[in-house]
């Protein structure tokens, strides 16, 4: 009589007793304990020796009313305001694009906006003198009709725009790509218009990937140098921003430059609080 083999008996899983997996979560932590720390103080202590000197001479008021200062701020916030406006307003499209569709080219173009966070700032400052400046390909054109871009407060902001757009693309297309595209489509078939489908279902729930991206993009434009100083040159009350005027200022005024720095580090700190903030209020982002 013909026996039908048994199938094989699958292996059964060992199983682990909740202490001793408590005790390699310690031993771990443990384990990592130290580099963390030198880590983090590698990190922090120069930060915070920054804000402490900036704060121990008694004189942070007066030095936040010198001209300079005064002239780098507003210009950072006229420019780094600016940019995230073209940012939100070219970007939120087009990581919507990369979130849905599929088209010729789309890997070249998702690689080609990550490529700014590779490059060095100071080869993107040349690479925009070299399209945009008076004799370049698309400067030379416009330097006849009375438009200059080089060296004013415009290029500035196309600077902040080249290395700060893919961090907001990158945080909105992540953000797109998690809401369901079957709640669009039902809201399409109730007889929502493209627009209203985006208003009403879409941005409303990728809205945290969004406003953490904004906030991300905005402190990288905030902090952006290498490009600026190359494309737009460094000229008080028209190109002259805070990492600017922080190099200036180390030349003659050492005090004004720290207090220019501490004001760099708490807004960059208080812009990813409020992004981690977000990334846990609404979930991660």
């Amino acid at each position: 009589m013909n026996r039908t083999p048994s199938p094989p008996s699958s292996p059964r899983k060992r199983q682990v007793s909740p202490a001793r997996l408590a005790a390699g979560h310690v031993g771990a932590r443990s384990l990592f304990m130290v580099p963390t720390v030198l880590l983090a103080a590698f990190v922090g202590l120069p930060l915070l020796a920054l804000v402490v000197r900036a704060f121990m001479t008694g004189d942070l008021l007066h030095q936040l009313t010198q001209p300079v200062v005064l002239s780098a701020l507003r210009l950072s916030a006229l420019t780094s305001v600016a940019s995230l406006l073209i940012i939100v307003l070219v970007g939120t499209p087009t990581a919507y694009l990369l979130a849905r569709s599929s088209f010729a080219g789309r890997r070249i173009l998702d690689t080609l906006i990550d490529v700014p966070l590779a490059l060095p700032p100071v080869v993107v400052g040349v690479a925009l003198l070299l399209v945009l400046g008076r004799l370049g390909v698309v400067g030379r054109w416009l330097y006849p009709a009375g438009i200059e871009i080089a060296f004013t407060t415009l290029a500035v902001i196309l600077a902040q725009v080249f290395v700060a757009a893919p961090f907001y693309v990158r945080s909105a297309k992540i953000g797109f790509t998690r809401v369901d595209a079957e709640l669009e489509e039902i809201a399409v078939t109730l007889g929502a218009s493209t627009w209203q489908m985006l208003r009403y279902v879409t941005m409303p729930l990728a809205w945290p990937a969004l406003v953490g991206g904004a906030v991300l993009s905005w402190a990288r434009a905030v902090g952006e140098f290498g490009a600026t100083i190359m494309f737009a040159g460094n000229f008080t009350g028209r190109t002259q921003t805070m990492p600017l005027a922080i190099m200036t200022a180390l030349e003659s005024d050492l005090q004004t430059a720290i207090v220019l720095a501490t004001l760099l580090v708490l807004a960059t700190f208080a812009a990813l609080f409020l992004f981690r903030w977000i990334g846990r209020r609404f979930g991660e982002v």
